[in-house]
């Protein structure tokens, strides 16, 4: 029997339509009290630094230049919601609802973030710093790290086919402990999948 071939993730749009009473700005998290659900809202300034988001379920969403370090995501719902230009660290995103989560994250700081078994194929992460994340037994198939630090994170038993790493930097991915067949990597790059062979390239 053929085997068929892998059909490609669909990647979601940005969200961009937010109507004018949706648009949230320098909130902070007594602002969250009494709500269960936002539908196309759109963030601004918002200071949620340690807020409980636990249960919340956030759809076609927008945070820009918010800070959520440290906030709670204990079966928080992310469904389709992007983040620009963010302070997400240590963000512990393993800990949301699996149903219908996709991201997008543009200028982002995500140090010390924890993706570890999501499935997100697709996901795009532009000219973020992600160093000492974890995406081990994550899907990340096909996702792009355009312009990314991830120096220090960690990539084991990951889906990484297709994904693109072009223009990321300081990574070390082992081959024998992830998939990452049809992956994009400048020869440069390929020092990240190599590093443990201790190889000499001139």
């Amino acid at each position: 029997m053929a085997i068929k071939p892998r059909r490609k993730p669909t990647v979601l749009r940005k969200p961009t339509h937010f109507p004018a009473e949706n648009v949230a700005e320098r909130w902070d998290a007594r602002h969250l009290l009494g709500h269960t659900e936002f539908d196309e809202y759109r963030f601004v300034s918002c200071d949620f630094s340690g807020a409980d988001f636990s249960r919340l379920r956030f759809t076609d969403c927008l945070f820009e230049h918010c800070n959520l370090s440290s906030a709670k995501l204990a079966g928080t719902a992310l469904q389709n919601v992007a983040f620009a230009d963010c302070k997400l660290l240590g963000l512990q995103f393993t800990a949301c609802r699996d149903m219908l989560f996709g991201v997008h994250f543009d200028q982002c700081q995500l140090r010390y973030a924890s993706f570890a078994g999501r499935v997100m194929p697709g996901t795009r992460f532009v000219g973020c710093t992600l160093e000492e994340a974890d995406f081990a037994d994550a899907d990340l198939s096909a996702a792009v790290f355009q312009g990314c630090a991830l120096a220090g994170a960690t990539f084991q038993n990951t889906r990484l086919a297709e994904a693109d790493f072009r223009s990321a930097t300081g990574f070390v991915i082992d081959p024998e402990r992830n998939v990452i067949t049809g992956a994009h990597f400048t020869l440069s790059g390929l020092l990240g999948v190599v590093a443990k062979y201790n190889l000499v390239v001139e």
